[in-house]
């Protein structure tokens, strides 16, 4: 597989996967439980109605994952990277991408597992001012979560492309500057001019 043909099928795959994460994570925000579906079967438990959400969260950030490790394992480890790219303004952007990206992705992966979690059947007892309380997840949790995971996903699609564009300018440099030389070597090291000072000795 051709390098342009590898780089549209990572740019499909990530994508797929962010939006499916970003659209889970949105479906996740309608079926979330409420509070006022959580009853109490007694005055220090709660019961929680059964809701998707637990699993549209955890396969949301699961799909948000996996893009993340495809995205970095194609694009290779950018600490490894040396060279007159690093400092073009293209590869200073690609790594302000790759900063987003990453900060984007921990903070919708935790809101994803930590919706699924609060959306989980369970009994919860909590003191607060000498009364029980349960816990349900804020609204916008999930839908933020989403929005970041698409956010995430657009960011390191950015990085992914600017790196490589990156990476080509770099390797016609190198290309360039070798024609250079081998155009030079022969006025240096003429094999006529050699055998003349051979010649004269």
């Amino acid at each position: 597989m051709d390098s342009r043909r590898k780089s549209i099928v990572v740019c499909a795959l990530v994508g797929f996967l962010g939006l499916v994460s970003a659209v889970l994570g949105f479906v996740a925000e309608a079926k979330r439980v409420k509070g006022s579906e959580v009853k109490f079967s007694s005055p220090s438990e709660c019961v929680y109605p059964r809701s998707p959400a637990l699993a549209l969260g955890l396969t949301a950030a699961v799909c948000l994952l996996i893009a993340q490790v495809i995205m970095n394992v194609a694009t290779g480890c950018i600490c490894c990277r040396r060279g007159p790219q690093s400092s073009t303004s293209n590869w200073t952007l690609a790594i302000v991408c790759f900063v987003v990206s990453w900060f984007t992705f921990v903070i919708a992966f935790l809101l994803l597992l930590t919706g699924a979690a609060l959306n989980d059947e369970h009994g919860e007892e909590s003191m607060y001012f000498g009364s029980y309380n349960c816990y349900v997840i804020k609204p916008g949790v999930f839908a933020g979560a989403a929005s970041l995971s698409l956010t995430s996903v657009v960011v390191g699609i950015v990085y992914y492309y600017l790196s490589l564009t990156a990476t080509k300018l770099h390797g016609d440099h190198n290309q360039t500057r070798g024609g250079i030389v081998m155009e030079q070597d022969p006025v240096f090291v003429h094999e006529d001019t050699y055998s003349r000072r051979q010649a004269n000795c």
